[in-house]
């Protein structure tokens, strides 16, 4: 069966449909692939996926993460002023429920990690209020996390 033979007999969910949450899959280049087994296995404690010696599956809240081994790093990223800090752009992560978000700062803390963005609140009592931290991995991976005091808000302007 071809792929447009299989596309046609199947209805696909609109990827902006809040009921149906697709896994989204990202790949990110890492220099040092043990460096980044310990990062996102131990300090983030995501559960480890198929592996090889050049790349690592990660499920990152449902999500397909995949670090790469690429020697030489990544390119420097830019960054965008945001309520007074510059924010590494680009940046991947994750909404998580507030709990969530502030055992995971504990963690990375416990572990050292030094903070892009301490972990802050953004919005205070207004629509949108989120907490929000940022911090790179050990190859220099921008990663944000945030949490939502109404995770209904995520989208609200």
């Amino acid at each position: 069966m071809s792929l447009d033979q299989a596309t046609a007999t199947v209805t696909a969910p609109s990827i902006t449909d809040s009921a149906v949450r697709p896994p989204f899959h990202l790949a990110i280049p890492v220099d040092d692939l043990a460096a980044a087994a310990a990062f996102y296995g131990d300090v983030l404690g995501l559960p480890r996926g198929r592996s090889s010696d050049h790349w690592i599956d990660w499920n990152l809240g449902g999500h397909q993460l995949v670090t790469h081994l690429a020697p030489g790093g990544r390119p420097a990223g830019a960054h965008n002023p945001v309520d007074g800090h510059d924010v590494p752009v680009p940046h991947f992560g994750l909404v998580l429920p507030v709990p969530d978000f502030q055992r995971l700062a504990g963690r990375l803390r416990a572990a050292g990690t030094a903070f892009v963005i301490e972990p802050y609140v953004r919005f205070a009592g207004e629509v949108g209020e989120q907490w929000t931290m940022f911090f790179y991995d050990p190859a220099g991976n921008p990663l944000e996390f945030k949490a939502f005091a109404d995770l209904g808000q995520l989208f609200a302007h």
